[in-house]
């Protein structure tokens, strides 16, 4: 079984424009370098390059960290130059949220105990996130635990997830999608454990369409075999697709014209494009039967 163990960050910030006084949001993207982000800012339709922003702490007291907007763009997005801080990491814990979908009320600037814990996988190790790859919220210590117990080798891999995960595909030819961009690594060790077990016949186990991002990009940059790398993916796992590492996935219910619900349809029927009825079939299913969808939701599992 391939996990995904990118951390969450505590992307949400929230701030004061000293022009107008009014309140905005802003959600980290990217990090270009240190202190050098781009962001999703709400509302961000009229800030220009050069406006000066300041944030707010967690109390939402005015804090020492500040940015100037240096750019803007295609997307809307905002590319901000920090101040006030040796690295805007070191400060998230003071001043950031955790990025919880929309979906999931919080009063602005509140959140409870438990959403730090509770939106993050126990295995969690390297921050990148601004999004948790859900499928492995499902899992406990204990269930780990009882995985290796019963024989299930686990490896881990790196992908970190943004926003651009859950935007809707709106083009009619899929191919013009303007797919997101995302970091991933894989290490020697996990792969040598994948290849080893493709090797013996084993089944791979993908848990989460993100882990099967990095796999199955990993093989497609190093001619159909995974191999250790870090690098960027921008790929877009649509129906028909020949899958070249994993064998099964546990996945969670997504979102209507989704990229994360067209690499499943694709995945339940390989190399064609039949897997979309028996997809959308299993989802009026867990709909009639009142299955929970999204984050916290239920999952499946496809072989």
């Amino acid at each position: 079984m391939v996990f995904n163990d990118s951390r969450v960050i505590r992307a949400r910030l929230r701030g004061i424009r000293p022009a107008s006084g009014g309140r905005f949001e802003i959600l980290l993207l990217s990090e270009n370098q240190t202190n050098d982000w781009w962001v999703m800012m709400k509302p961000g339709k009229r800030v220009k390059p050069g406006s000066p922003l300041k944030f707010l702490d967690l109390a939402g007291q005015p804090d020492a960290v500040e940015a100037v907007v240096e750019d803007k763009n295609a997307e809307g997005h905002c590319r901000l130059r920090f101040s006030g801080t040796k690295d805007l990491r070191n400060d998230l814990d003071r001043i950031g949220e955790v990025p919880l979908p929309p979906y999931i009320q919080r009063p602005p600037g509140t959140s409870t105990p438990g959403d730090a814990d509770r939106y993050q996988t126990v295995y969690a190790q390297h921050a990148g996130s601004v999004a948790a790859p859900t499928a492995g919220l499902h899992f406990t210590n204990r269930t780990m635990e009882a995985l290796r117990e019963r024989g299930v080798e686990t490896a881990f891999v790196t992908l970190h997830v943004g926003p651009g995960t859950f935007a809707p595909v709106k083009e009619e030819d899929l191919t013009q999608h303007p797919m997101h961009e995302e970091s991933f690594e894989v290490t020697e060790s996990a792969a040598r454990q994948i290849l080893k077990a493709r090797a013996e016949g084993r089944r791979v186990i993908a848990v989460g369409t993100t882990s099967m991002r990095v796999l199955e990009s990993a093989a497609a940059q190093n001619g159909g075999s995974v191999a250790a790398m870090r690098g960027s993916t921008r790929l877009f796992i649509h129906p028909p697709y020949d899958f070249k590492v994993v064998d099964v996935l546990l996945t969670n219910f997504h979102l209507p014209k989704s990229t994360l619900l067209m690499l499943v349809c694709a995945f339940a029927a390989p190399g064609s494009v039949a897997g979309r009825e028996p997809v959308l079939n299993a989802y009026r299913e867990a709909i009639k039967e009142r299955y929970r969808f999204f984050s916290y939701g239920d999952a499946m599992l496809v072989m």
